[in-house]
């Protein structure tokens, strides 16, 4: 199938196809006598899994690694296991730290909304933001 013909299955543009093509995520396809790409149909499904890995956070390079793993006839299961745990703990961390950064812009909030800008003179530089204000 052209091109055209797969974006249009697979959800994707057609300059994205040829990135992933380029960035080795997909064969390149065999070319017919006019010159243009002739997908097979099962490089549907391999972009639909792209695109779907890439949704949970797996970067390029880690989907290439699952492809790679697929490609060598061998289920990719517990590398992809491995690869969600991994991203689950970072998303957990960033999470806590996401909780305390509001929870000290609270803080500061509070602070602010007490703080006169008339009382404020000239040492130091913003009492909001300064711990001994």
């Amino acid at each position: 199938m052209r091109i055209g013909t797969l974006a249009a299955a697979a959800g994707l543009s057609a300059k994205t196809i040829r990135f992933y093509e380029q960035a080795g995520l997909l064969p390149a396809p065999p070319r017919t006598a006019a010159g243009y790409r002739d997908y097979p149909a099962e490089a549907a499904d391999r972009l639909a899994f792209i695109r779907d890995a890439a949704a949970a956070g797996l970067s390029l390079a880690e989907i290439r690694g699952v492809l790679t793993i697929r490609d060598a006839g061998q289920p990719p299961c517990r590398h992809v296991t491995t690869l969600i745990e991994t991203h689950l703990k970072h998303v957990e961390q960033r999470i806590a730290d996401l909780l305390a950064t509001r929870t000290a812009l609270q803080d500061l909030h509070q602070r602010a909304q007490a703080v006169d800008p008339a009382d404020c003179g000239p040492e130091g530089i913003c009492r909001i933001l300064t711990t001994t204000a």
